[in-house]
């Protein structure tokens, strides 16, 4: 059961929650905990209808009276649940692309985890949104093998639904030499088959490689490959294999690591709010013993955690 920690919202009235982020937004001091009470509290859709009405009942754009009023990570939060999904994994390698460094974690968690639907979808947006080509500015933004597997990813391709036993021995044996070899070539065929195939074969292909190598494909690709390609590669086959504990990992890595990487904590709830942050909150729990909640509590503060707190839901006793 995959599972998101926000649902549309019961007897919604667009209209009433118009009123309410009018006052908030419009009154001497922004009342921050009325942003955080509706817009965390409501899905996507629904909040994109509220946008409209305030829109007619005050002839104001909602996402730039939320910019206006509100600063810093709490101001990201607020703005990022208003934008629809496609749009706002958009958004975010527009950023990661174009900003003064190429953010390439931010890259690699995006385009290793969607769907070819939300591949396509995204590089609509992506379009419609910056007028520009989604492929040309990975291509002119990066290199090498990582330029490679990143395009691979981005042209939505990934066989769907289909398996065949027969072949994941080959593919498995492929895999194992181009940890062997390492030449240019052996890369293209180990991004080929992980960019390609479907879950459901890779599922198979890494059993086979387990039985022919006696080791992991995530160990194997550790040993032989570095850089952000070898980082690629295993989020990848994280993805393939459990998608809710990838994610569990980048969130303990953002909140551990780099002292609270808010970029990567923000984008990451936000974007699978509605997808399965239930999931990604019990492997969290599962994996690393403290909640999610307790976590981000520990590193946010102000009405920035009580965002961060009200998406992710739940509390620190269970996951």
């Amino acid at each position: 059961q995959i599972q998101g920690t926000i649902f549309p919202a019961p007897n919604f009235n667009p209209i009433m929650d118009a009123q309410l982020l009018g006052g908030a937004l419009q009154g001497i001091s922004c009342e921050k905990d009325v942003l955080i009470d509706i817009l965390t509290q409501r899905c996507n859709s629904q909040r994109l209808m509220i946008a409209e009405v305030y829109r007619d009942m005050y002839g104001r754009d909602l996402v730039t009276d939320l910019k206006e009023n509100l600063s810093h990570h709490f101001k990201e939060v607020m703005v990022g649940l208003m934008y629809p999904p496609a749009s706002y994994d958009a958004h975010e390698l527009w950023h990661a692309l174009k900003g003064v460094d190429t953010e390439e974690k931010c890259l690699i968690d995006i385009l290793a985890s969607r769907s070819n639907m939300e591949i396509f979808q995204m590089k609509e947006a992506y379009l419609m949104q910056y007028n520009n080509d989604l492929l040309q500015d990975i291509d002119s933004e990066t290199s090498g093998h990582f330029r490679d597997t990143l395009m691979n990813l981005a042209q939505g391709t990934r066989m769907e639904g289909y398996a065949d036993p027969s072949t994941a021995a080959q593919d498995a044996m492929v895999l194992w030499e181009a940890c062997q070899q390492k030449t240019g070539e052996h890369k293209n065929m180990l991004q080929m088959i992980l960019c390609n195939k479907s879950y459901q074969q890779l599922w198979m292909v890494f059993q086979e490689f387990q039985n022919i190598s006696g080791q992991d494909i995530v160990d194997a690709i550790n040993e032989c490959y570095d850089g952000y390609f070898q980082e690629l590669l295993v989020a990848i086959v994280l993805c393939v294999r459990d998608k809710p504990s990838y994610f569990a990992y980048r969130l303990y890595n953002a909140i551990h690591d780099f002292g609270f990487h808010n970029k990567t904590v923000i984008r990451i709830l936000i974007a699978r709010s509605e997808i399965d942050l239930m999931n990604i909150r019990q492997r969290y729990k599962e994996r690393y013993g403290k909640s999610l909640f307790h976590d981000i509590k520990h590193f946010a503060s102000g009405h920035y955690e009580s965002a961060l707190l009200a998406i992710c839901g739940g509390d620190a006793e269970d996951f």
